[in-house]
């Protein structure tokens, strides 16, 4: 069994754990659920403890669109209501490819709106096209309410398909906010 110091000791380092290169058992399901706020809940019980709640983020995968906590010894299945990252808040910053939206989420992850980081316009659990970040290891992160609104007023209209589209530009690439 892996030593859960020398675990957390690999996670505490920069960047984003290796999950992709783990390939352990699937241990079944566990009464771990992440709500459309991005809370985290264990048995029904808010989780307060934001160090816990980023370590479990940081071994948390989604596959074929469901989520699952990853270590080198083990893979658990968790429920997630919607995205299990918000995006919360957000600021422009110059890049060599633009200006370009720095984003940050609920965890305290800061990325760029990017082609590594792009939007994409889903349909939400209330079947709503909203905005959402495509992340690592397959996960996504929807915009909180406060940077949805702040952000629509940032967005221009363009016309595709004979729909109106709202769109950013974010270090040199158009993203699509909205469709009317």
């Amino acid at each position: 069994m892996t030593d859960l110091s020398a675990l957390q000791r690999q996670l505490n380092q920069p960047g984003l754990a290796p999950v992709e290169s783990w390939n352990p058992p699937f241990c079944g399901d566990i009464p771990l659920h992440i709500d459309a706020q991005g809370q985290w809940f264990y048995q029904h019980s808010l989780i307060q403890r934001p160090a816990l709640v980023k370590l479990f983020a940081s071994v948390l995968i989604c596959q074929h669109g469901e989520h699952f906590l990853q270590t080198p010894v083990e893979k658990v299945r968790i429920t997630v209501a919607d995205a299990p990252l918000l995006i919360t808040d957000w600021q422009w910053t110059d890049t060599t490819t633009g200006p370009a939206l720095l984003l940050s989420t609920n965890l305290q992850h800061q990325l760029l709106l990017s082609a590594q980081y792009p939007m994409i316009v889903r349909q939400d659990p209330q079947q709503q096209l909203l905005p959402y970040i495509q992340l690592w290891h397959g996960l996504q992160a929807k915009l909180s309410r406060n940077v949805y609104y702040q952000l629509s007023g940032q967005a221009r209209p363009v016309y595709c398909n004979g729909k109106q589209h709202f769109q950013l530009k974010s270090a040199g690439y158009p993203y699509t906010f909205a469709i009317v």
